[in-house]
């Protein structure tokens, strides 16, 4: 008997700790870095790159189970790797929801991989079966993080917070800063009085769509594709009303249409390709990219294969050139989708590697400047 309770407690004691190791085995088979750091760019792109206040307008770090006040050996954002890499705001952006066989083609809301997710990493409970749990929980890690950073790490909450940062970080640049977005209006669990509970606990940026048609809007991987309900509408007004950043990422293009006839407020792309370098359907049109600079906002072109059509900074910047020369340079960011289950040519602390690309590419200081960073806090400063 001794030896049955001896080997029912090996037994155990493995299952535990293969429950423990499962998310970061995941994480680490979804996040991958093609080239590893540390990173050699020319020393122009780093002095560059020191000087100017770089924004990324998207990353889903806070999906994985990791502390972000360590430097990570998995996945592709860290807060000490956003210091290292200079990067003065990161947008940490909510995942509730993600269809099984997740695809760009055709995708439907009837199955979840977040609810297991959820599970393995231990999340509280109320999000098994809720998406704004899981959205209220998400966002709970990063003010977590904030109250355990010494100073480090702050979340933007204002625009007043965003002046009152970067003139802290003009005199002390090994700080970085954070605020939260939202993919997919799943998230609100069909209550547009959701709004206000995710404003309260600080995010200020949503897309009606991700992976899947919904009750707000089409998306650009859903199987009807259509375009804003009336109760999208109403929600596009709420959030312009709260000072909400509309995100059409993922949106199908009859919803990019609809949210660009009735926005008041600049409307921006968190993360995405152009159809002109890379042809999907995840990727923008160039009247979807004139459409989206006509009403202030900006596109953040991401850095993943399915995005650019390439796996090196090279390909990043074909993107950014085509979308500069087509809406000028004042409408262009980044938006990286970094930690977003998908293969990135480097980490946060590899962007010397895009300025190098960009210098490739025929940009100057200035236009790098406003492309790094320059642009997404202009919007931002007169949007939130």
């Amino acid at each position: 008997m001794r030896k049955l309770y001896w080997a029912i407690g090996i037994v155990a004691g493995a299952l535990a700790a293969a429950f423990v190791g499962l998310p970061g085995y995941v994480e680490n088979s979804m996040n991958g870095v093609l080239r590893k750091p540390p990173y050699h760019v020319s020393a122009r792109a780093r002095d560059l790159e020191s000087r100017i206040p770089i924004v990324d307008l998207h990353a889903d770090s806070l999906l994985w189970s990791r502390d972000l006040l360590a430097r990570g050996t998995r996945g592709q954002v860290d807060i000490p790797r956003l210091i290292e890499g200079h990067v003065a705001l990161q947008a940490f952006t909510i995942v509730t929801k993600t269809p099984r066989g997740l695809n760009f083609q055709r995708n439907t809301p009837d199955s979840d991989n977040i609810t297991l997710l959820s599970i393995v990493e231990r999340w509280p409970p109320a999000t098994w079966s809720s998406l704004t749990e899981r959205a209220l929980y998400q966002a709970s890690r990063l003010r977590d993080f904030e109250a355990r950073a010494q100073g480090k790490f702050t979340i933007i909450r204002s625009a007043a917070d965003l002046h009152a940062y970067l003139d802290r970080r003009r005199i002390e640049p090994g700080i970085t800063a954070g605020f939260l977005g939202i993919e997919g209006a799943p998230a609100l669990d069909g209550n547009l009085a959701n709004i206000d509970r995710l404003y309260d606990a600080g995010v200020r940026m949503m897309a009606p769509t991700h992976f899947f048609d919904n009750d707000i809007g089409g998306s650009s991987a859903g199987v009807e594709k259509t375009g804003l309900t009336d109760k999208g509408r109403e929600m596009v007004r709420r959030m312009e009303a709260r000072h909400m950043l509309v995100d059409v990422a993922h949106a199908a293009p009859r919803t990019i249409d609809d949210v660009l006839a009735i926005a008041t407020r600049p409307v921006i792309v968190s993360h995405t390709g152009v159809k002109a370098t890379c042809d999907n359907s995840r990727n923008l049109s160039d009247a979807q990219l004139r459409g989206i600079a006509h009403t202030g906002g900006v596109i953040g072109i991401a850095f993943f294969e399915v995005a650019v059509c390439g796996t090196d900074a090279a390909a990043i910047a074909r993107a950014i050139r085509h979308a500069a020369d087509t809406v000028g340079v004042d409408a262009v960011a980044l938006g990286s989708d970094f930690d977003g289950a998908v293969v990135a040519p480097f980490d946060t602390t590899g962007l010397g590697l895009l300025i190098d690309a960009l210098y490739q590419a025929g940009f100057t200081d200035g236009d790098i400047g406003k492309i790094m960073g320059g642009n997404a806090l202009r919007v931002l400063l007169s949007s939130l």
